[in-house]
């Protein structure tokens, strides 16, 4: 039902397929005050990227409405167990970190020209070959990785 709902979206409410990268360079347009005459990404990407900032707004609002009234699981903690236990308890470690791997994965998804989350939200909706194969590579691969590094 959800990869119905999806779908619909993607092609007559949104008129592109579902994302969540464009919203970044089109953020940074917003705070810097960029000029869309001059770069003209940010003329291509003025639509997608205003209705992505609402998607990613109600993608944390579900979240945080989730984990407090229904799996009742809400905690604030700047360092995750798994952190603590197979890296440091260095809050500034963490934070630096965090910021080098996102920073090097929206460089990554920008250059492919859209991130894993629209892979999966839109091509896996719309039963894309493609998108199912590299979601199962995507989601096993982890598995395989940390049992060769623990």
């Amino acid at each position: 039902m959800s990869g119905l709902l999806l779908l619909t979206f993607s092609i007559f409410g949104a008129d592109r397929p579902i994302g969540a990268s464009t919203y970044v360079p089109y953020f940074a347009g917003l705070i810097f005050d960029l000029d869309s005459e001059k770069y003209s990404y940010l003329k291509e990407i003025q639509n997608a990227g205003a209705w992505e900032g609402v998607m990613l707004l109600g993608v944390l609002v579900g979240g945080f409405i989730t984990s407090i009234f229904i799996t009742k699981s809400f905690r604030i903690s700047l360092i995750p167990t798994g952190w603590r236990r197979y890296k440091n308890s260095s809050v500034l470690s963490r934070i630096v970190w965090s910021f080098i791997a996102g920073f090097i994965m929206i460089i990554g998804a920008r250059l492919a020209g859209g991130c894993t989350s629209g892979h999966f939200m839109s091509g896996m909706s719309q039963l894309a070959i493609s998108s199912m194969i590299f979601g199962t590579v995507v989601l096993h691969r982890p598995l395989g990785y940390g049992k060769i590094l623990l």
